[in-house]
Protein backbone atom coordinates (compact mmCIF):
# COMPACT_ATOMS: atom_id res chain seq x y z
CA UNK A 1 0.00 0.00 0.00
CA UNK A 2 2.76 3.06 0.82
CA UNK A 3 3.91 2.87 -2.95
CA UNK A 4 0.84 3.87 -3.85
CA UNK A 5 0.31 6.68 -1.91
CA UNK A 6 1.58 10.33 -1.89
CA UNK A 7 3.05 10.64 1.33
CA UNK A 8 3.87 13.93 3.16
CA UNK A 9 6.37 14.54 6.27
CA UNK A 10 8.58 17.19 7.27
CA UNK A 11 10.63 14.79 8.79
CA UNK A 12 12.01 11.01 8.64
CA UNK A 13 10.41 9.75 11.70
CA UNK A 14 6.89 11.07 10.89
CA UNK A 15 6.63 9.23 7.61
CA UNK A 16 7.10 6.33 9.44
CA UNK A 17 3.93 7.20 11.34
CA UNK A 18 2.19 8.28 8.28
CA UNK A 19 3.22 4.74 6.82
CA UNK A 20 1.73 2.82 10.22
CA UNK A 21 -1.68 4.81 10.05
CA UNK A 22 -1.97 3.76 5.98
CA UNK A 23 -1.31 0.54 6.98
CA UNK A 24 -3.55 0.51 9.81
CA UNK A 25 -6.55 1.52 8.09
CA UNK A 26 -6.35 -0.87 5.02
CA UNK A 27 -6.04 -3.66 7.67
CA UNK A 28 -9.18 -2.41 8.95
CA UNK A 29 -10.88 -2.22 5.13
CA UNK A 30 -10.72 1.55 4.98
CA UNK A 31 -8.84 3.68 2.27
CA UNK A 32 -8.44 7.74 2.83
CA UNK A 33 -6.65 10.59 3.41
CA UNK A 34 -4.75 12.46 6.00
CA UNK A 35 -3.08 14.77 7.07
CA UNK A 36 -1.91 16.11 10.66
CA UNK A 37 -0.32 19.40 12.18
CA UNK A 38 1.04 21.04 14.70
CA UNK A 39 -0.57 24.40 14.40
CA UNK A 40 2.54 26.08 16.12
CA UNK A 41 5.71 24.19 15.22
CA UNK A 42 4.05 23.54 11.33
CA UNK A 43 5.49 20.00 11.55
CA UNK A 44 3.29 18.00 9.44
CA UNK A 45 2.42 14.46 8.51
CA UNK A 46 0.03 12.73 6.15
CA UNK A 47 -1.01 10.81 3.30
CA UNK A 48 -3.13 11.76 -0.09
CA UNK A 49 -3.79 14.85 1.70
CA UNK A 50 -4.24 16.81 -1.12
CA UNK A 51 -6.94 14.36 -3.49
CA UNK A 52 -10.35 16.09 -3.33
CA UNK A 53 -13.14 14.32 -1.46
CA UNK A 54 -16.85 14.02 -0.74
CA UNK A 55 -17.04 15.69 2.61
CA UNK A 56 -20.75 14.90 4.00
CA UNK A 57 -21.17 16.94 6.91
CA UNK A 58 -17.54 17.92 7.04
CA UNK A 59 -19.00 20.66 5.00
CA UNK A 60 -21.01 21.89 7.78
CA UNK A 61 -18.16 23.67 8.64
CA UNK A 62 -17.66 26.07 6.30
CA UNK A 63 -21.14 26.66 6.07
CA UNK A 64 -20.76 27.82 9.85
CA UNK A 65 -17.74 29.69 9.65
CA UNK A 66 -19.61 31.76 7.05
CA UNK A 67 -22.92 32.16 9.03
CA UNK A 68 -21.01 33.49 12.27
CA UNK A 69 -18.75 35.39 9.79
CA UNK A 70 -22.27 37.30 9.16
CA UNK A 71 -23.65 37.24 12.32
CA UNK A 72 -19.98 39.27 13.75
CA UNK A 73 -20.69 41.87 10.77
CA UNK A 74 -24.13 42.40 12.05
CA UNK A 75 -25.74 41.58 8.86
CA UNK A 76 -27.25 38.39 9.97
CA UNK A 77 -29.01 38.43 13.67
CA UNK A 78 -28.12 35.81 15.57
CA UNK A 79 -31.21 35.88 16.99
CA UNK A 80 -33.22 35.99 14.10
CA UNK A 81 -36.26 33.25 14.85
CA UNK A 82 -36.79 30.91 11.91
CA UNK A 83 -39.63 27.86 11.77
CA UNK A 84 -38.71 24.44 10.54
CA UNK A 85 -42.06 22.68 9.73
CA UNK A 86 -41.47 18.38 8.80
CA UNK A 87 -43.24 18.86 5.86
CA UNK A 88 -40.65 20.95 4.38
CA UNK A 89 -37.53 20.17 6.01
CA UNK A 90 -34.35 18.41 5.22
CA UNK A 91 -33.87 14.99 6.65
CA UNK A 92 -31.79 13.39 9.04
CA UNK A 93 -31.28 11.01 12.08
CA UNK A 94 -30.46 13.76 14.65
CA UNK A 95 -31.90 17.25 15.34
CA UNK A 96 -34.45 18.72 13.33
CA UNK A 97 -33.81 16.40 10.85
CA UNK A 98 -36.18 14.35 13.42
CA UNK A 99 -38.69 16.22 14.68
CA UNK A 100 -42.53 15.40 14.47
CA UNK A 101 -43.66 18.95 14.81
CA UNK A 102 -42.35 22.64 13.86
CA UNK A 103 -39.83 23.87 15.89
CA UNK A 104 -38.57 27.64 16.22
CA UNK A 105 -35.53 28.10 16.53
CA UNK A 106 -32.29 31.52 16.57
CA UNK A 107 -29.80 31.29 13.55
CA UNK A 108 -27.08 30.96 16.51
CA UNK A 109 -29.25 28.06 18.02
CA UNK A 110 -29.14 26.49 14.10
CA UNK A 111 -25.14 26.68 14.05
CA UNK A 112 -25.30 24.65 17.42
CA UNK A 113 -27.30 22.18 16.29
CA UNK A 114 -25.87 22.04 13.07
CA UNK A 115 -22.29 21.30 14.42
CA UNK A 116 -22.94 19.32 17.45
CA UNK A 117 -25.14 16.81 16.97
CA UNK A 118 -24.67 17.23 12.73
CA UNK A 119 -28.54 18.12 12.27
CA UNK A 120 -29.04 18.19 8.56
CA UNK A 121 -32.20 20.13 9.01
CA UNK A 122 -30.52 22.75 10.28
CA UNK A 123 -27.48 23.39 8.38
CA UNK A 124 -29.57 23.66 5.05
CA UNK A 125 -32.11 26.19 6.76
CA UNK A 126 -28.83 28.47 7.38
CA UNK A 127 -27.80 27.17 3.70
CA UNK A 128 -30.90 28.65 2.65
CA UNK A 129 -30.22 31.70 5.13
CA UNK A 130 -26.62 32.68 3.63
CA UNK A 131 -26.70 30.98 0.10
CA UNK A 132 -24.55 28.75 -1.64
CA UNK A 133 -23.42 31.40 -4.21
CA UNK A 134 -22.72 33.31 -1.14
CA UNK A 135 -20.97 30.91 0.96
CA UNK A 136 -18.65 29.96 -2.06
CA UNK A 137 -17.41 33.75 -2.11
CA UNK A 138 -16.66 33.87 1.51
CA UNK A 139 -14.34 30.70 0.78
CA UNK A 140 -12.55 32.71 -2.10
CA UNK A 141 -11.86 35.81 -0.64
CA UNK A 142 -10.56 33.81 2.88
CA UNK A 143 -8.34 32.24 0.24
CA UNK A 144 -9.83 28.42 0.33
CA UNK A 145 -9.92 27.11 -3.10
CA UNK A 146 -9.26 23.73 -1.87
CA UNK A 147 -13.09 23.45 -0.17
CA UNK A 148 -15.83 24.04 -2.71
CA UNK A 149 -20.22 23.80 -1.99
CA UNK A 150 -22.06 23.04 -4.52
CA UNK A 151 -25.51 21.44 -2.96
CA UNK A 152 -27.87 21.40 0.23
CA UNK A 153 -27.48 18.71 2.66
CA UNK A 154 -30.85 17.08 1.76
CA UNK A 155 -29.43 15.87 -1.61
CA UNK A 156 -27.23 13.41 0.03
CA UNK A 157 -30.65 11.76 0.68
CA UNK A 158 -32.07 12.92 -2.37
CA UNK A 159 -29.28 11.20 -4.55
CA UNK A 160 -28.87 8.22 -2.60
CA UNK A 161 -33.14 7.46 -2.53
CA UNK A 162 -32.87 7.92 -6.86
CA UNK A 163 -30.40 5.67 -7.05
CA UNK A 164 -31.19 2.93 -4.51
CA UNK A 165 -35.14 3.32 -3.29
CA UNK A 166 -34.97 3.30 0.20
CA UNK A 167 -32.67 0.43 0.44
CA UNK A 168 -29.82 2.10 1.77
CA UNK A 169 -27.66 -1.24 1.84
CA UNK A 170 -28.41 -1.10 -1.43
CA UNK A 171 -26.77 2.52 -2.25
CA UNK A 172 -24.23 1.67 0.39
CA UNK A 173 -22.94 -1.46 -1.93
CA UNK A 174 -23.14 0.67 -5.43
CA UNK A 175 -21.01 3.29 -3.38
CA UNK A 176 -18.56 0.31 -3.07
CA UNK A 177 -19.08 -1.06 -6.55
CA UNK A 178 -18.39 2.42 -7.89
CA UNK A 179 -15.77 3.51 -6.01
CA UNK A 180 -13.90 0.39 -7.70
CA UNK A 181 -15.16 1.27 -10.94
CA UNK A 182 -14.90 4.93 -10.71
CA UNK A 183 -17.96 5.76 -12.37
CA UNK A 184 -20.87 7.11 -9.89
CA UNK A 185 -23.98 6.36 -9.77
CA UNK A 186 -24.84 8.15 -6.87
CA UNK A 187 -24.31 11.85 -8.25
CA UNK A 188 -22.88 13.33 -5.02
CA UNK A 189 -20.15 10.69 -4.63
CA UNK A 190 -18.33 12.32 -7.73
CA UNK A 191 -15.82 14.91 -6.94
CA UNK A 192 -17.63 16.76 -10.36
CA UNK A 193 -20.94 17.00 -8.49
CA UNK A 194 -20.13 16.59 -4.61
CA UNK A 195 -19.53 19.26 -1.76
CA UNK A 196 -15.79 18.37 -1.84
CA UNK A 197 -12.45 19.28 -0.13
CA UNK A 198 -9.60 17.95 0.71
CA UNK A 199 -7.25 17.03 4.00
CA UNK A 200 -5.07 19.85 3.26
CA UNK A 201 -7.21 22.40 2.72
CA UNK A 202 -9.48 21.16 5.77
CA UNK A 203 -6.22 21.63 8.10
CA UNK A 204 -5.40 25.08 6.59
CA UNK A 205 -8.87 26.43 7.20
CA UNK A 206 -8.46 24.58 11.18
CA UNK A 207 -5.61 25.40 11.96
CA UNK A 208 -6.42 29.66 10.40
CA UNK A 209 -9.46 29.79 12.61
CA UNK A 210 -7.66 28.28 15.54
CA UNK A 211 -5.00 31.57 14.95
CA UNK A 212 -7.89 33.84 14.23
CA UNK A 213 -6.22 34.28 10.53
CA UNK A 214 -10.17 34.36 8.56
CA UNK A 215 -12.87 35.87 8.78
CA UNK A 216 -13.15 37.50 12.16
CA UNK A 217 -12.02 37.14 15.60
CA UNK A 218 -15.49 36.88 17.27
CA UNK A 219 -16.64 34.78 14.69
CA UNK A 220 -13.58 32.07 14.82
CA UNK A 221 -13.93 32.24 18.57
CA UNK A 222 -17.49 30.77 18.65
CA UNK A 223 -16.73 28.46 16.03
CA UNK A 224 -14.02 27.13 17.97
CA UNK A 225 -16.71 26.95 20.91
CA UNK A 226 -19.39 25.12 19.56
CA UNK A 227 -16.82 22.51 17.78
CA UNK A 228 -15.46 21.71 21.35
CA UNK A 229 -19.33 20.62 22.07
CA UNK A 230 -19.41 17.99 19.69
CA UNK A 231 -21.49 15.05 20.92
CA UNK A 232 -19.71 12.59 18.84
CA UNK A 233 -16.69 10.94 20.55
CA UNK A 234 -16.66 7.44 18.31
CA UNK A 235 -13.82 8.75 16.24
CA UNK A 236 -10.85 11.62 16.90
CA UNK A 237 -11.56 11.47 20.65
CA UNK A 238 -12.19 7.58 20.62
CA UNK A 239 -8.01 7.63 22.31
CA UNK A 240 -7.56 10.68 23.79
CA UNK A 241 -10.56 11.52 26.55
CA UNK A 242 -8.82 12.71 29.30
CA UNK A 243 -9.19 15.77 31.74
CA UNK A 244 -5.93 17.11 29.99
CA UNK A 245 -6.50 16.78 26.50
CA UNK A 246 -9.73 18.67 24.75
CA UNK A 247 -10.90 17.65 20.98
CA UNK A 248 -12.79 19.81 19.32
CA UNK A 249 -14.50 18.58 15.82
CA UNK A 250 -16.62 17.47 13.48
CA UNK A 251 -17.71 14.62 11.80
CA UNK A 252 -18.89 13.41 8.70
CA UNK A 253 -21.04 10.18 7.72
CA UNK A 254 -22.58 8.82 4.52
CA UNK A 255 -22.76 5.66 3.08
CA UNK A 256 -19.49 4.20 2.89
CA UNK A 257 -17.92 7.78 4.12
CA UNK A 258 -16.22 8.33 7.58
CA UNK A 259 -14.96 11.24 8.05
CA UNK A 260 -13.92 13.77 11.06
CA UNK A 261 -11.11 16.82 10.98
CA UNK A 262 -10.42 18.33 14.50
CA UNK A 263 -7.97 20.16 16.68
CA UNK A 264 -6.43 19.03 19.76
CA UNK A 265 -5.38 20.75 22.43
CA UNK A 266 -3.64 20.15 26.01
CA UNK A 267 -3.37 21.92 28.95
CA UNK A 268 0.35 22.33 28.14
CA UNK A 269 -0.72 24.17 25.10
CA UNK A 270 0.10 21.64 22.03
CA UNK A 271 -2.54 22.14 19.48
CA UNK A 272 -2.35 19.54 16.76
CA UNK A 273 -4.95 19.91 13.79
CA UNK A 274 -5.90 16.40 11.81
CA UNK A 275 -7.89 16.03 8.71
CA UNK A 276 -9.09 11.87 8.49
CA UNK A 277 -11.01 11.51 5.28
CA UNK A 278 -12.10 7.57 4.87
CA UNK A 279 -14.37 5.29 2.62
CA UNK A 280 -15.25 1.70 3.80
CA UNK A 281 -14.31 -1.07 0.83
CA UNK A 282 -16.75 -2.99 2.92
CA UNK A 283 -20.56 -3.33 2.31
CA UNK A 284 -21.09 -2.54 6.47
CA UNK A 285 -23.27 0.17 7.67
CA UNK A 286 -21.57 0.17 10.70
CA UNK A 287 -17.77 -0.24 11.18
CA UNK A 288 -16.36 0.63 14.36
CA UNK A 289 -13.25 -1.28 13.67
CA UNK A 290 -13.08 2.02 11.40
CA UNK A 291 -14.07 4.64 13.58
CA UNK A 292 -11.02 3.25 16.18
CA UNK A 293 -8.36 3.02 13.22
CA UNK A 294 -9.56 6.98 12.93
CA UNK A 295 -8.94 7.26 16.77
CA UNK A 296 -5.69 5.30 16.82
CA UNK A 297 -4.41 7.56 13.91
CA UNK A 298 -5.76 11.04 16.17
CA UNK A 299 -3.47 9.38 19.06
CA UNK A 300 -0.58 8.28 16.74
CA UNK A 301 -0.47 12.14 15.03
CA UNK A 302 -0.87 13.52 19.14
CA UNK A 303 2.49 12.05 20.24
CA UNK A 304 4.24 12.41 17.58
CA UNK A 305 4.00 15.57 16.86
CA UNK A 306 3.24 17.22 20.22
CA UNK A 307 6.11 19.45 21.51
Amino acid sequence: MSTRLAYVASDPALLAVAESVAADWERVGARGHLLARNIDTGEEFGFDADTLVPLASVIKVAIALAVLDRTAAGTLDPAYQVTISPGTRSLGPTGLGAFRYPATLAVGDLVHQMLTVSDNAAGDTLLDLVGIDEVNRSLRAWNCPGIRIRHRLHRYYECAAGAAGNDFGIALGLAIQDDRSGSHTIEILDTAHANVGSATALVDLLQRVWLDQISQPSATAELRRIMALQVFTQRLSSDLRTDTVRVSGKTGTFLHLRHEIGVVETDSDDRIVIAALTRSTRRASIAADIDLAIGAAARSAFEALRR
